[in-house]
């Protein structure tokens, strides 16, 4: 399973679980994604939901060949099912941010209440170079929280920036600095990527 989900003091744990594939997104993921937010704000004792990936990677994107052979189609499908819950999510969301986060890694943090990115962290919206247009009302709420230039930076040459830079033009509702993932094991908890924040 790509998408580990759990409730741990009273915070829902999404977890981003396929690092043999970078954690390049599937339909099926977005789909679990979904339906994991929607039991979290069902849920009356879960206060805050937290999206995380693996240590050293968030997510590469989605998974190209994944949507090549069932492309999303129509409102209804699983990733407008994801966008839709992440806009209507009535809980605190907060991302936990360590390595590479690509595309969707990036966009989706544009959507959440609070955002820790770690020091390896690499944000970067590709769209531009594939030719795609950027998802997640990306191409109109970046200019609104970076301002036009910086957001034409991001968005059309999609050179990866680090989170220290995102820091500074707050292109979320906050963003602060987490700690360096670690190649330890999982053993800790999922929260510990969020810890000791800094303002970056």
């Amino acid at each position: 399973m790509s998408i580990k989900s759990g409730l741990i003091n009273g915070v829902a744990t999404i977890e981003i679980a396929r690092p043999e594939k970078k954690n390049a997104l599937t339909i099926a993921m977005y789909e679990d994604m979904a339906v994991a937010l929607q039991a979290a704000v069902d849920n009356p004792s879960v206060r805050a939901a937290l999206i995380t990936g693996q240590p050293g990677i968030f997510t590469s994107g989605n998974d190209l060949e994944d949507f090549m052979q069932r492309p999303p189609q129509g409102q209804d499908s699983p990733v407008f099912r994801f966008i839709q819950a992440v806009l209507a999510f009535d809980k605190p969301l907060v991302a936990a941010v360590t390595g590479p986060a690509i595309g969707i890694g990036t966009t989706m943090l544009l959507h959440c209440d609070l955002v820790y990115v770690a020091d390896d962290a690499r944000l970067a919206m590709p769209f531009a170079s594939l030719g795609l247009v950027p998802e997640f009302a990306a191409s109109l709420v970046v200019p609104a929280l970076m301002g036009q230039r910086r957001a034409a930076e991001k968005l059309m040459l999609g050179d990866p920036f680090t989170g220290r830079v995102s820091s500074s033009a707050q292109p979320c509702a906050a963003r602060r600095r987490a700690k360096p993932s670690k190649p330890s094991s999982r053993s800790e908890s999922p929260t510990s990527a969020a810890s000791e924040p800094a303002r970056a």
